[in-house]
C-alpha cells in the first residue's frame, strides 16, 4: 500500500516537501481544505512562519480539525515553523499564537536569530539510514528547549556555538526538527517519515 501523505499548503516550503515525499515513494499532496486532510495518512507542516501559519489555519477552518486528527494519531512531520506548530509549549510567541500540540517538547522561537543568522551543519540522526550525517540548513530556527517524557531526542548540534541544542525529537508517529531537509536534495528524513508512516498503516 502506498501512502498518501499531505502537506499542509498555508504558508513555506510545500513545493519543496512534496518533491521529497514523491522521491521517497509516497503520494504527496497539498493540503488546504477539511476534505483534503481527511483523504490523508499523515502530514507535513513546513517551514515558513508560525504565526501566519497558526492564522491561516484558523482562516480556513483548519485548526481544530487537524489538531483533532493529532490527537487521534495521525502521522505528522514538522520542520522549522512546523515544529513550533506541533510543540505543546512555546517561549518567544507573539501574544495570541497557539499550537495544535502533540509533541512533548517546549520550543523556542527564532532561537538561533535573525535571517542573517541562518547557517548549515552536518547532523547525526538517530533512524536515519547511511554512514554520511546530514546537512541541515537552520532559517530562523526554533530549536528544542526542554523535552518532555513522552518524547525522544534524535538530534542535536554537535559543535560551533549551538554545540548541544536539540534540534531532532520524534514522539510515537510524529517527528520534529529545527532545521529543513526539503532544501538539500536529502531525502533520507523524508525517508525516515515515510517510514513511520507506513508503521502505522
Amino acid at each position: 500500500m502506498t501512502p498518501t501523505i499531505g502537506v499542509l499548503a498555508l504558508q513555506g516550503d510545500v513545493r519543496e516537501h512534496l518533491a521529497a515525499l514523491t522521491a521517497a515513494g509516497v503520494r504527496a499532496v497539498g493540503v488546504r481544505r477539511t476534505s483534503e486532510l481527511d483523504a490523508v495518512d499523515a502530514l507535513v507542516l513546513p517551514g515558513g512562519e508560525s504565526t501566519t501559519i497558526d492564522k491561516l489555519l484558523r482562516a480556513f477552518d483548519l485548526f481544530g480539525p487537524l489538531q483533532a486528527r493529532l490527537r487521534a494519531g495521525m502521522p505528522a512531520y514538522g520542520s522549522c515553523a512546523g515544529m513550533i506548530l506541533l510543540a505543546d509549549r512555546i517561549i518567544g510567541g507573539i501574544e495570541g499564537q497557539q499550537t495544535l500540540g502533540g509533541v512533548d517538547i517546549t520550543v523556542r522561537r527564532n532561537a538561533f536569530g535573525r535571517q542573517v543568522d541562518s547557517f548549515e551543519t552536518d547532523l547525526r540522526i538517530d533512524g536515519v539510514d547511511g554512514p554520511d550525517p546530514v546537512h541541515a540548513v537552520f532559517i530562523r530556527a526554533p530549536w528544542v528547549e526542554e523535552v518532555g517524557p513522552a518524547a525522544q531526542v534524535v538530534g542535536r548540534v554537535a559543535d560551533g556555538p549551538a554545540a548541544g541544542r536539540i534540534v531532532a525529537v520524534r514522539q510515537g508517529a510524529s517527528l520534529v526538527t529545527s532545521f529543513h531537509p526539503e532544501v538539500t536534495g536529502d531525502t533520507r528524513v523524508h525517508r525516515l517519515f515515510v517510514q513511520i508512516v507506513r508503521d502505522t498503516l
